[in-house]
């Protein structure tokens, strides 16, 4: 299972998820480009879909043909892109707190909050946005782990502007993957109805609303591992 992180995360961020999920599948985590210990490459390269690429490159290096893919954030725009250009690499799809690109909400002032917030950097203003108060104060190493990368201002700066450019909308009818949805209610980045809308242009998709939850629930709810298993388990033989 190729584990793609979200904007300007490294691939610890991925934390007791990634440990989680190794018990099931080979797990494959990587540094996006610009982050932890990839290199910064070209400015021009920072865009989702070349991302995807550098994801086959990846899978390509563990010596991998075919993965199930599971992306969150940014990564799930990315994990998009993947499975549209590189069908013959993608078994399963799984997208988390993400979406297909501008949607009609983007822009409100509630985005814009958000959004403020997200760019701030202000650990005390961005845990509200990711995950539950008391899973953030019972798991401080994993919160402090997601949170902290290894990443100058100039890759943070072209990650964000990589994620708000991702405009898949017109192509997500060519994802051949089963794909698993899983969005919180109360997701403030990246608002339900990115995820309806995900529903309605992926053809062989599923979608899970997770009550409450924010835009960390791959985190903060480990009961979405158990449904990921049994949606690989289904779908991806």
């Amino acid at each position: 299972m190729l584990l793609i992180a979200g904007q300007a995360t490294a691939m610890d961020g991925w934390g007791p998820t990634a440990k989680l999920l190794s018990r099931s599948y080979r797990v494959i985590r990587f540094d996006h480009r610009g982050i932890g210990r990839s290199s910064k490459g070209d400015a021009a390269r920072y865009t989702t879909r070349l991302m995807a690429g550098d994801a086959v490159e990846v899978l390509k290096a563990a010596g991998v043909d075919l993965a199930h893919v599971y992306g969150h954030s940014m990564g799930g725009r990315v994990a998009q892109w993947l499975a549209i250009d590189y069908p013959e690499k993608v078994r399963t799809l799984v997208l988390a707190a993400t979406s297909g690109g501008k949607w009609p909400g983007e822009g409100t002032e509630a985005d814009k909050v958000a959004m403020q917030a997200l760019v701030s950097g202000d650990r005390d203003r961005l845990v509200p946005l990711f995950f539950d108060e008391d899973w953030a104060h019972n798991n401080p190493e994993a919160t402090h782990t997601f949170f902290t990368s290894h990443a100058s201002a100039w890759a943070k700066a072209r990650h964000f502007k990589a994620s708000r450019e991702h405009d898949a909308w017109s192509r997500l009818g060519d994802i051949n993957a089963p794909t698993l949805i899983i969005h919180g209610t109360e997701d403030a980045l990246t608002p339900l109805p990115n995820a309806a809308l995900l529903r309605e242009h992926i053809r062989r998709s599923v979608l899970v609303k997770v009550p409450g939850a924010g835009h960390g629930l791959h985190l903060d709810h480990p009961e979405t591992i158990d449904w990921i298993r049994q949606f690989v388990t289904k779908k991806g033989a």
